[in-house]
């Protein structure tokens, strides 16, 4: 099920942008390293809303890395709340969210996304359609505990994620190498 007045769903990377320049993007929110420079793939695009946030891809403070805040994840669920606004005037909106890979801060910005417009909504269910839209998600989990606090989930979406991790493990064994690689081993320990 998708939120009312939201048609499509998308979830990339940047090497993934151009392939959706033809699909209709009415609302784009990016999330890029702060010294990544400008992308040139939103010129084929047609008109679009599009917003912009910078901060890097990581779980722990690290010298020259910008940390994801809570005050990012405010800004991920602005954009949200004029999302929702607008499709309830104007239906078929294509959301289309992205990072550099389309695997960590672009799923944890969908699923705070979705847990916003729908808070009804269990979140293990979230989660469920969060695989359905991008198969490989491992969400950031610094922006889904701000998202949890910040939209009064009280540990539930922690929880879910915990879940989620557990599932992704299973399904893709080798992302263990990978997760640790990255330094994001805190994340594998959560896995249930």
């Amino acid at each position: 099920m998708k939120p009312v007045g939201i048609s499509v769903l998308t979830i990339c990377g940047i090497d993934e942008l151009p392939e959706h320049g033809p699909r209709a993007v009415t609302h784009v929110l990016s999330l890029l390293d702060p010294s990544w420079p400008e992308l040139t793939s939103f010129g084929t695009y047609g008109e679009h809303r599009r917003t912009v946030l910078r901060f890097h891809d990581v779980i722990n403070p690290d010298p020259g890395m910008t940390m994801p805040t809570p005050d990012h994840v405010r800004q991920i669920l602005a954009f949200g709340s004029e999302l929702a606004a607008e499709a309830e005037v104007k239906a078929d909106r294509h959301l289309l969210v992205h990072c550099h890979a389309g695997i960590s801060r672009s799923t944890a910005a969908m699923v705070s996304l979705l847990a916003q417009i729908d808070p009804q909504e269990p979140e293990d269910q979230l989660f469920a359609r969060l695989r359905q839209i991008r198969p490989q998600a491992w969400p950031n989990s610094v922006m889904i505990g701000y998202a949890d606090d910040i939209l009064g989930r009280e540990g539930r979406l922690v929880g879910a994620l915990r879940r989620h991790y557990g599932h992704q493990v299973r399904a893709r064994p080798q992302i263990r190498e990978w997760m640790t690689q990255l330094r994001r081993k805190r994340e594998l320990d959560m896995a249930e």
